[in-house]
């Protein structure tokens, strides 16, 4: 059974502003209601690999291996300063803009599940999160902690589409101005610039 500590700590977990949700916020922003939802759903496929690490016992030789983790981190730290150049720059990616930039599905949400694929971190996290909410009974800790994956994702799912689907209908009353979407495609580029800064000073 799922407790209601693990719920309360998997919503507080999801809810706090993150990479996922930057990017998602961004594609809801530039590009509208429906691309956010796919970002959504690229932001939450992302989360499988980790929880697969983290069930099979994978995130602790990530752990212990400074070699392997420091290579998905710098992979993942290029990929941010990525995203932030696509935000700046003129008819970038993740640009805000009068006009809609012509994306398929496919393209946002693999950028989301990139993001996410990419932070090592994530591993180590579902390695420290979900052990502790164990019945204690080894013949069923693998379904319990796949249970936890699946609600983990669903959560982030509902949680991220919410995020969008808001940043979409305040894209109206943004397009107005030029400063402003300026300003913001500045801020999204800072703000993925900074996530890549931090990302590469994690430790394994």
């Amino acid at each position: 059974m799922l407790s209601l500590q693990f719920l309360l700590t998997a919503f507080v977990v999801v809810i706090a502003p993150g990479t996922g949700v930057i990017y998602t916020l961004a594609i809801g922003l530039g590009q509208g209601r429906w691309p956010s939802i796919w970002a959504a759903l690229g932001c939450t496929v992302g989360i499988v690999p980790h929880l697969l690490a983290a069930t099979l016992g994978l995130a602790a030789v990530l752990h212990t291996s400074a070699v392997l983790f420091n290579m998905v981190k710098f992979a993942g730290v290029a990929y941010l300063l990525w995203l932030a150049w696509q935000a700046v720059r003129s008819g970038g990616a993740l640009s805000v803009s009068a006009e809609k930039q012509a994306e398929t599905g496919l393209r946002i949400a693999r950028r989301g599940a990139l993001i996410n694929i990419l932070n090592p971190k994530l591993s180590i996290f579902f390695l420290a999160l979900l052990p502790p909410f164990l019945s204690g009974n080894p013949a069923t800790a693998t379904v319990e902690m796949a249970l936890m994956g699946g609600v983990f994702m669903l959560m982030t799912f509902v949680v991220f589409v919410l995020y969008g689907v808001f940043a979409a209908a305040a894209r109206t009353w943004l397009l107005g101005s030029e400063r402003v979407m300026r300003w913001l495609n500045r801020s999204f580029a800072a703000l993925f610039a900074a996530l890549a800064g931090r990302l590469a000073l994690e430790r394994a």
